[in-house]
């Protein structure tokens, strides 16, 4: 065991939540809480809370301790856990918009110690906006290629590491047959099964997904294929899909909803009961879904946008099929005066489906054995861990905290009369 453990304080989505970032965040936490080296206290954040009061964990003991937040907090709550905790480093993740309120203090927060942001961002063009936030860390780390270039570019005197996300490859992995199999044909018989796993949100294209493979359905015949998809259908964020099911008249078990709370156990096995996984959202920073299907050896038909795009594609083989974008509108809102939006075509998506629905058996297996060789290669949750171990525990030797930091805000100079 270590002297003394480095106390990271994390600002981000409830670790225990099922949403991306949380899932991400506990990741962080289970890795390096493994090492003996870390403690962390959190702001869990990004969704309602029956009760507010400090949560601790039995698995974890006093080495992780839990604050319930609105949002991600506010200043005064960072300012009374800064003291209360004397954490060594600040490590916050989500995209730059939820955090500017924490920028605001950064003069104070980075006298006492370093901070560490975990971004996220989906497209170019290169975002100058951002410059003046990624100025305000000691470290940026980056999710995805993209990402990556895009801090290197706009801030390039900021300190960057690439580091993507990444699965439990000991769950999401190929399960006996069995199980799926036996989900499969109690569920959908002998019909070749899409998969779709994301919110229910606008730019996941919900409603273009289920619109375009009932023209598929059309095509090969309603009996042949069918669509599941693990969302909310009455999202308030997204379109009514029951509605949609009722217009197209897919009522007969074409399309099925999958609504409960899945434990990752009962993901994995929806994902080896799928023969592809669809990910075709216009705007994605990463997209945990198209790496767990991959990692189930479930081969993805996906947008070559964001994130996305390195993972069903290495360079030299995709491992699926990716979609080039047909168009590239350029949006935004006050916040974000631009972005790219990056929209499939109907057309080019239904060639997709064709092109997976005509594999054989043994093709897709194949392309989904290479697709978790790539996680393997390139998202090990284990390498992962031990590259955040060795920048975090690195950057605590050089930047320092509190008594020992090495970030001066001011200097003292002596101006001739």
């Amino acid at each position: 065991m270590v002297d003394k453990k480095i106390k990271i304080f994390t600002i981000s989505d409830h670790p225990f939540s099922s949403s991306g970032v949380g899932i991400q965040t506990k990741y962080l936490i289970d890795g390096l809480y493994k090492t003996g080296k870390y403690q962390f206290v959190c702001f869990g954040g990004a969704m309602k809370h029956a009760d507010y009061r400090a949560q601790k964990h039995a698995d974890y003991g006093d080495d992780l301790i839990v604050h319930p937040v609105d949002g991600y907090g506010t200043q005064e709550q960072v300012r009374q856990a800064l003291e209360m905790y004397k954490p060594d480093i600040l490590w916050f993740m989500t995209d730059p918009r939820f955090y500017e309120w924490l920028w605001d203090i950064e003069d104070e927060i980075r006298q006492k110690v370093p901070m560490v942001y975990y971004h996220v961002w989906d497209n170019y063009p290169y975002p100058k906006f951002n410059r003046p936030y990624y100025l305000s860390n000691d470290l940026v780390c980056t999710i995805s290629k993209l990402t990556d270039d895009i801090v290197r570019k706009v801030a390039p005197e900021v300190k960057c590491e690439y580091i993507p996300h990444s699965v439990n490859m000991d769950i999401f992995k190929k399960i006996p047959k069995e199980v799926p199999n036996n989900f499969k044909k109690k569920n959908f018989g002998d019909k070749t099964l899409f998969f779709w796993n994301s919110r229910n949100a606008r730019r996941k294209m919900s409603g273009s997904v289920i619109w375009w493979f009932n023209e598929f359905l059309q095509e090969v015949g309603k009996d042949k294929a069918a669509l599941l998809m693990h969302t909310d259908p009455k999202d308030p964020n997204g379109q009514d899909l029951d509605a949609i099911i009722v217009e197209l008249g897919l009522t007969n078990g074409e399309v099925k909803f999958s609504t409960g709370r899945h434990t990752s156990q009962e993901m994995a096995v929806l994902y080896n009961s799928a023969d592809c996984t669809i990910c075709i959202s216009d705007a994605e920073g990463f997209g945990l879904s198209c790496l767990e299907s991959l990692s189930c050896e479930t081969p993805v038909i996906a947008n070559m946008t964001g994130g996305l795009q390195e993972q069903v594609y290495d360079g030299k083989e995709y491992f699926g099929i990716g979609i080039k974008p047909a168009s590239k509108a350029v949006i935004g809102s006050q916040s974000v005066p631009y972005i790219y939006e990056d929209r499939i075509s109907k057309e080019d998506f239904k060639i997709a489906l064709h092109a997976l629905y005509s594999m054989t058996k043994e093709e897709r297996e194949e392309l989904g054995r290479k697709g978790r060789e790539h996680v393997i290669n390139n998202y090990n949750p284990d390498e992962l861990i031990q590259r955040w171990d060795s920048i975090l525990t690195s950057l605590n030797q050089e930047e320092g905290s509190w008594k020992t930091r090495k970030h001066p805000r001011w200097t003292l100079e002596e101006i001739e009369s």
